[in-house]
C-alpha cells in the first residue's frame, strides 16, 4: 500500500529578511519525511510562499517547528507589504495528493488547527472545505479588513475564531487553516506605477466582481520595480485555462493603453496547466500530453512500481 501524500502551502508575512526566512525555512529541510520543494519570496508583498510534499505526521511536525520561529521572529504591529494578510503564520493549507481523501484533509486540517492552537496561542479560522461555517470558505471573508481590522472586530460573533480566545496573539494575529483543491498562483505585471490601473483590472477578471470563474484576484504595487501587479489564484486551472485568464487581462490592460510585462507563476504548477496554454499559443493540432516525453516515462514508472 502506498503512503499518504499531501501538499501543504505555508505562507509567512516575511519576505525581506533573510535571516528570518532561513530560520523559518530550516525545520522543513530538517524533517524526514516532509520534501522542502519549493520556498519563495516577494519584497513588495512581503510573503514568503513555501511548497512541501510528504506524509501528513512529519508535515504537521516540521509546521509546528517553523510556525513558532515565524511568530517569534515576525511582529505584524509593524509588518508592512503588499499582500493581504491576518498572521505572521497566515494560512495554511492542507490540499490531497495521493491515497487521501479531502475528507481526511478536512480533519486534518481541524485535529492540526487545535493543536497549532495549544502549541502557540494564536487563535485559528478554518477556511475552503475546512471551513466551519460557509462564509468562511471564502478566505477573503476571514482577511476583510486584514489585522490591523481583526483585531478589533475579533469580538464580534461573526469574527470569533474557530479556535482559541475572542482575541488574537499580540504580535502573531491569527492563522487560517484548511483543505483544498491544487490552486496556481499567477500573476501578471503590467508596465505602470497606476496601481488603480491594476485594481480595476483585477475587478473585473475575479469572479467575486462578475469575472471568471475559479479566479481570484487583487491588484498590488510593486514598488521595488515601478510596475503594478494582477495577482490571481486560479483555483480550478482546468476551467479557467492561464491563457484566457492572460488574454482577458491583456484585452483590459489595453484600454488603459498598458502593456503586460511579464507573468508570474508562484510556486508549484501542474504540467497540464503550462502545456495547455503552450499548446494555445503555438497553435498545436490535437496536441495530447501524453506527447511530453518526461510525462510519459513518469507514467511508465509509476505503472512499473505498480
Amino acid at each position: 500500500m502506498q503512503k499518504q501524500l499531501i501538499e501543504c502551502v505555508p505562507n509567512f508575512s516575511e519576505g525581506r529578511r533573510a535571516d528570518v526566512i532561513e530560520a523559518i525555512v530550516k525545520p522543513f529541510r530538517e524533517r524526514r519525511g516532509c520534501a522542502l520543494l519549493d520556498y519563495r519570496t516577494d519584497k513588495d508583498h512581503n510573503r514568503l510562499v513555501v511548497s512541501l510534499v510528504g506524509a501528513p505526521g512529519p508535515i504537521e511536525e516540521a509546521l509546528l517547528a517553523a510556525s513558532k520561529v515565524a511568530i517569534s521572529l515576525i511582529d505584524l504591529e509593524r509588518h508592512q507589504g503588499g499582500h493581504p494578510r491576518v498572521g505572521a503564520v497566515d494560512v495554511i493549507p492542507f490540499v490531497p495528493l495521493r491515497d487521501i481523501t479531502m475528507e481526511e484533509c478536512v480533519e486534518l486540517a481541524h485535529s492540526f488547527g487545535r493543536r497549532y492552537y495549544e502549541n502557540t496561542g494564536v487563535p485559528v479560522y478554518f477556511y475552503e472545505e475546512a471551513a466551519l461555517r460557509p462564509e468562511r470558505k471564502q478566505l477573503e471573508v476571514i482577511r476583510r479588513g486584514q489585522y490591523e481590522t481583526l483585531k478589533v472586530e475579533i469580538i464580534n460573533p461573526e469574527r470569533h475564531p474557530d479556535v482559541g480566545e475572542q482575541k488574537l496573539h499580540p504580535s502573531a494575529g491569527a492563522t487560517v487553516i484548511g483543505a483544498r483543491k491544487f490552486l496556481v498562483a499567477f500573476n501578471v505585471n503590467l508596465g505602470t506605477d497606476n496601481v488603480k490601473v491594476a485594481k480595476e483590472i483585477a475587478k473585473g477578471v475575479r469572479s467575486s466582481s462578475g469575472g471568471l470563474c475559479h479566479v481570484k484576484g487583487i491588484g498590488l504595487a510593486l514598488k521595488s520595480r515601478g510596475l503594478v501587479q494582477v495577482s490571481m489564484n486560479i483555483v480550478d486551472f482546468k476551467k479557467n485555462a492561464l491563457y484566457r485568464v492572460l488574454e482577458l487581462i491583456r484585452m483590459e490592460a489595453r484600454k488603459w493603453g498598458v502593456p503586460v510585462v511579464e507573468t508570474e507563476v508562484y510556486g508549484l504548477v501542474p504540467a497540464a496547466a503550462l502545456l495547455d496554454s503552450a499548446s494555445y499559443y503555438m497553435q498545436i493540432a490535437g496536441f495530447d500530453p501524453d506527447q511530453v516525453i518526461e510525462l510519459r516515462l513518469l507514467q511508465l514508472l509509476e505503472d512499473d512500481e505498480a
